[in-house]
């Protein structure tokens, strides 16, 4: 899900944010929520929000997730898969931020499992070999049979929300290892999930029989892939794979590699996050969501 060059590339980049002057406070205090507005510009004509946490009963267990929707009437069910760090105070603002612009936006800790949230230490980091070596066990336990279950459940719940509007299509979004996932989901609910989104997703287009991208010809999803310009570095065909099963199987799509951005440009509280890529890739999103979820 999240290779080996993805991690490294992460950790390079942690160590020269703090090289570069950002300390480990500031980042704290960002991971914990505090300044996170200033980071995300605000909604124009923001909806008033209801938001709260959520416990949602899979066959598996009880995973815990937070919800945001619009604090009147039914909107279309976005399902957000987060990256390796978890549910976290940074992605329960971008559920809200969805909310705000019209979304019923349920964000998922995918390692309810082993651990409730948070599974991983604030500020994000993978410099610390204990921490890295835990969330590395945490994703590893993740397979497509998980997902798979998990994809039922939580489409499932956000369908019996008065708030999710069922006559419109869903969205799936995924950051890092998520990005695999909203394809499995896609893939798993056809005539449910109307757009995906993965940003910085690791290892979508990949060599082995289970790869996501050999998932395509089931989707009915309009897609948009933001590909940060190292991982793109390191696996140059992986645009032109994603392009072509897109075109192929007739899906709209976007697949773009954002000039400048590194892997994990797009939480706000990554020692990478870029506000100005991380704001072209949300608008890019949202214009795709306008058309797709009807």
């Amino acid at each position: 899900m999240c290779d080996q060059d993805s991690m490294d590339d992460m950790i390079q980049y942690q160590l020269k944010a703090k090289a570069d002057g950002l300390s480990r406070r500031q980042f704290g205090a960002l991971g914990l929520g505090v300044g996170l507005m200033s980071l995300l510009p605000p909604v124009a004509n923001a909806a008033a929000v209801t938001e709260s946490a959520v416990a949602i009963k899979t066959p598996d267990g009880t995973a815990d997730a937070w919800f945001a929707h619009p604090a009147t009437g039914a909107a279309p069910g976005v399902l957000i898969w987060p990256d390796i760090f978890g549910l976290r105070p940074a992605f329960q603002q971008m559920a809200r931020r969805l909310a705000e612009s019209g979304y019923s936006a349920l964000v998922v800790n995918p390692f309810y499992r082993k651990q409730k949230a948070p599974t991983a230490p604030l500020p994000p980091s993978m410099a610390d070999p204990a921490v890295r070596t835990t969330l590395v066990e945490l994703m590893n336990s993740l397979t497509p049979a998980t997902t798979a279950i998990d994809a039922k459940a939580f489409l499932a719940w956000l369908d019996s929300q008065p708030s999710v509007d069922k006559k419109r299509k869903m969205a799936t979004t995924g950051y890092c290892m998520g990005g695999p996932l909203t394809m499995r989901t896609a893939a798993q609910f056809p005539d449910r999930i109307g757009a995906g989104a993965s940003f910085h997703g690791a290892a979508l287009a990949t060599d082995q029989p289970d790869s996501p991208h050999l998932l395509i010809p089931k989707m009915k999803a309009s897609y948009l892939v933001a590909i940060a310009a190292n991982d793109d570095q390191r696996s140059p065909e992986e645009k032109n794979i994603l392009n072509a099963a897109f075109a192929k199987a007739n899906l709209p799509h976007e697949v773009e590699v954002y000039t400048g951005a590194q892997h994990g440009w797009c939480p706000p509280d990554s020692q990478a996050y870029n506000q100005e890529l991380a704001e072209k890739a949300w608008a890019r999103m949202l214009a795709i969501f306008k058309t797709a979820l009807v």
